[in-house]
This record gives C-alpha cells, sequence and structure tokens, in this order.
C-alpha cells in the first residue's frame, strides 16, 4: 500500500500513519512511502484485507528512539521513512532489539542521524550574511546568505540563528527551503536559486582583510583544515578565495617569520619594590592581618572574598607555609580546611605534630581562581602577584618566631629561600634562610589529591615521613 506524507519533515504524518499501519498488522514490506502531493498511480494497491502477523494495539518504544526520529527525517535519503517504519515494526515484535547495539538498520539510522546532525553544524559555521537595503530605511538592512545544505535542516536550524542574531533582520536562502526572521517572528517559503543571494557588500572586503591578516602560515595543516571546511563549501565562503594563495605563500612566510628579530616591548613590567620586614611586638600581629585584608598590591585582593592569616600559637616549633587560600579558606577565613587542609591534618597526626601547636599560614594571602560555570577553579599565582605577597610573610616570620619553617610546594619555597626550588628532587631536604632559620621543603598536600587513587596511599606515607620530628 502506498502512503503519502504532506512533506520532507513530515515526522508528525508518520507517527500518525504509523501507528494505524501497525494497529492493522501491515508489515514493512507491504509499504511504500512518499512524499508530496497526491497524483494519479496506476500501480499504487489496496493492503490485503488480513495479514499472518498480529495486530499491534500499542508500542512503547526507547525515548532514544524518538530522539533519532526526529534527526533520521531530516536526511536526504528517500527511504528514510521505510527504515524509521521498519525499526519501528521490528521494536514492536523483537523486544531484544533495542539492547542490540550491531543491528544493521540501527547502525544506518544512527550513521543517517550523524550526518544530519554534521550538516546542522556546518550550517552554523558557514553561513555568510551579505547586508541588503531593501527599504527607506538604510539604518535597518536586511542581511541575507545564501547556503546549500546536504539534508533537510532549514527548519530544524532556524531556531539557532533567532537566538545567534536575535536582534538583526535577515534570511538565510537554500535550494528547498528558506527562512527570514523579522525580530518578531520566523517565515518559511519555498526555496530559492542561487541567482537571488546578493552579490559582494563593501563589509565583505573588511571581512578578507581581516581574514588575511590573521592567517598564521607556521600552524597551516592543509588536510585538517580541509577535513573541516570540505572544499563543497568553499564556493560560498568568501575567504576561500584566499586559501589557495596563502596557502602557497605559507612555507615563504614561516622562513620570513623565523628569520624576522624579535620584537621589542613598550613596556617592562618594574621589578616589585623590596620592602623590609617589619619587626613589632606579638600584640601586633591582629594589626597585621587586618592590614592583609586592605592589601591591593596586585589584582587578587579585589576578587578574593577576604585575606586569609596565618593561624596558630607564637613561638612555635614549627611554621607551615603553603602556596595559596583555597575555595574553602577563602570563605571561612582560616587557612588549611578544605580538602588539602584535611589531608595535611591526616598527615601531621600520623607524623606525631599537634597542629594546635605549630603555625599555619600560605605564602599567598588571597585566591586567585577562574570560574568555570558556577565553580571556582585554583589557578596558579604569577611571581608578581607572590613577590607582592612575600613581605606580610616576611613580618608574619618575625612577629611568630618559629623556630624552624616548613616550605610546602614550590610557590612557598621560593617565597621562604628566595629562589626556585625544584621540589621534587629535593624534598625532605633542609635549607638555611638568610637569617639564619631552617627550612624543610616537600610537597602541598594539594598534589597529592590529584595522584592516581593507587599511588595516594605510598605517596601519603613518604609525606607524613617527612613531616614527622627529627626529619
Amino acid at each position: 500500500m502506498r502512503v503519502r506524507l504532506d512533506h520532507e519533515t513530515d515526522l508528525d504524518g508518520f507517527r500518525r500513519e504509523a501507528r494505524v499501519l501497525l494497529q492493522r498488522g501491515v508489515p514493512p514490506e507491504h509499504v511504500s512511502w512518499a512524499v508530496g502531493a497526491h497524483d494519479d498511480d496506476l500501480f499504487a494497491t489496496e493492503p490485503p484485507a488480513a495479514f499472518n502477523v498480529p495486530a499491534t494495539s500499542a508500542v512503547s518504544v526507547p525515548a532514544a528512539f524518538m530522539e533519532l526520529c526526529h534527526t533520521v527525517v531530516l536526511h536526504r535519503e528517500p527511504q528514510r521513512f521505510a527504515l524509521l517504519y521498519r525499526l519501528l515494526w521490528r521494536l514492536a515484535h523483537e523486544p531484544g532489539l533495542r539492547h542490540d547495539p550491531l543491528d544493521g538498520d540501527m547502525i544506518q539510522a544512527r550513521h543517517m542521524a550523524q550526518a544530519v546532525r554534521r550538516d546542522i553544524h556546518k550550517m552554523h559555521a558557514f553561513v555568510r550574511f551579505r547586508q541588503v537595503v531593501d527599504g527607506e530605511d538604510a539604518d535597518d538592512p536586511l542581511h541575507v546568505a545564501w547556503f546549500e545544505p546536504d539534508h533537510h535542516i532549514v527548519e530544524a536550524n532556524a531556531p539557532w540563528f533567532r537566538r545567534r542574531f536575535a536582534n538583526m533582520r535577515w534570511a538565510i536562502l537554500t535550494p528547498d527551503r528558506c527562512v527570514e526572521w523579522n525580530r518578531r517572528e520566523l517565515r518559511f517559503r519555498a526555496g530559492a536559486t542561487r541567482a537571488d543571494a546578493p552579490a559582494a557588500d563593501a563589509g565583505e572586503q573588511l571581512w578578507l582583510t581581516y581574514y588575511q591578516s590573521i592567517f598564521n602560515p607556521a600552524r597551516l595543516k592543509l588536510k585538517m583544515m580541509q577535513k573541516e571546511m570540505p572544499r563543497k563549501y568553499w564556493r560560498n565562503l568568501p575567504e576561500a578565495q584566499l586559501i589557495a594563495p596563502l596557502a602557497a605563500q605559507a612555507q615563504e612566510r614561516s622562513g620570513t617569520m623565523i628569520e624576522r628579530p624579535p620584537t621589542q616591548p613598550l613596556r617592562r613590567i618594574p621589578a616589585p619594590v623590596q620592602r623590609v620586614p617589619v619587626v613589632a611586638s606579638s600584640d601586633s600581629l591582629p594589626e597585621l592581618h587586618a592590614a592583609t585584608n586592605r592589601c591591593r598590591d596586585c589584582p587578587i585582593g579585589a576578587l578574593a572574598t577576604q585575606a586569609v592569616p596565618g593561624e596558630g600559637p607564637m613561638y612555635p616549633a614549627l611554621m607551615f607555609v603553603g602556596e595559596q587560600p583555597g575555595d574553602q579558606e577563602d570563605l571561612r577565613g582560616r587557612p588549611f580546611v578544605g580538602p588539602a587542609g584535611q589531608l595535611f591534618d591526616r598527615a601531621l597526626a600520623q607524623a606525631g605534630i599537634d597542629r594546635q601547636a605549630v603555625f599555619v599560614t600560605n605564602s599567598v594571602r588571597h585566591f586567585k581562581y577562574e570560574l568555570r560555570g558556577k565553580r571556582r577553579i585554583h589557578k596558579t599565582p604569577t611571581q608578581l602577584e607572590a613577590d607582592a605577597c612575600r613581605h606580610w610573610l616576611d613580618e608574619e616570620i618575625a612577629l611568630v618566631q618559629p623556630r624552624a619553617l616548613v616550605a610546602l610546594g614550590a610557590t612557598a619555597a621560593r617565597a621562604l629561600l628566595g629562589r626556585p626550588m625544584a621540589v621534587m628532587s629535593e624534598r625532605g631536604q633542609w635549607f638555611a634562610r638568610a637569617d639564619g632559620l631552617q627550612v624543610l621543603v616537600t610537597v602541598h598536600p594539594s598534589s597529592l589529591l590529584r595522584l592516581p587513587p593507587e599511588q595516594l596511599p605510598a605517596a601519603f606515607e613518604r609525606f607524613a615521613r617527612e613531616l614527622a620530628p627529627g626529619k
């Protein structure tokens, strides 16, 4: 029997007709699918009165299959509706199909869906608008683009362009379907021809100039570029006319770039001002912490919640110095209270050290981070930022007067010893500062949290041993 749908992407019509066919028990091989207006077909036949397969009253299919149908109907393959009805029939009569990843029909449908999604992505990337003044108001031009999609994706893709260019009047012309956005609604009409598309405008020349200026011959990978931007799209891209000459000159231009002398910076960053540590009595430690909270010597202080001072008793046997506060430390105003701090507390306990008997602080007093969605992710401070904070650490050491120092990580080691330290090769060793204080260098506990689970126990044991008294 012949089943005719209204248009190329008539998913609603397909679902309606397929439901009737299933209820009547019509097998896929007895159905011929067509699209478009009805015409006289001398070979059309009525369905047989009965089939050997029982009718199906209700069909429950996986949600993933319906998502697959929404995408596959956009494919240009003429037999896509026959394939989908065959899969629907088999899902109703072969329950094991939904768990078979190697079924030929399902693999074909997924490949078709992948081709449609790739075509949608290419349309996002390769549509180029040109301005057209279509009325008396030259300040409100219409932007028109010509594109030749492989599949029936215009209506499915139109909402993306509406969101992307919401404040601009635009139209996209294709051979099968055209869409226009007037800032209020999307309007669709029949396909157009390439002759209906506007010619190049003045803005296009500016784009070509920009494209030529940013072209980096040293990074040219022609095969990879053609894979991402196939040649069939080139005829609709203004920049395509530059690709061949720029690619031909790439080797020569790369050599010129290498031989060119280095550019001289217009401004040199001044060296940090060296401050003399302040020697004060023990009751001035709160004032030092209050002054730290007002510090704006580097940009970090303006973004953090608060400065995080050190905490612990005066005149301790050990002062532990980390890199900077983390997210939890920044919110609570205390050092080493987050995940790394909890691991640090476990290591102190295993090493026989009472945390209440030692002083814990950081070389940088504010939390430096970058936003990823709503999360604040730790970002290592630069050397200039660490140098700007160094005088706060020196003043705190002078006030607390510990008998020895422990540097947790490379940033702390450099701040305490005044030189770069290869922590992994120098860990577990003691070094002398200019003021005579001894400094033990080891890793920061946060580095242990980044290890694979199978490596963590041994790394933790070594870290605890290095903190133990007498080491």
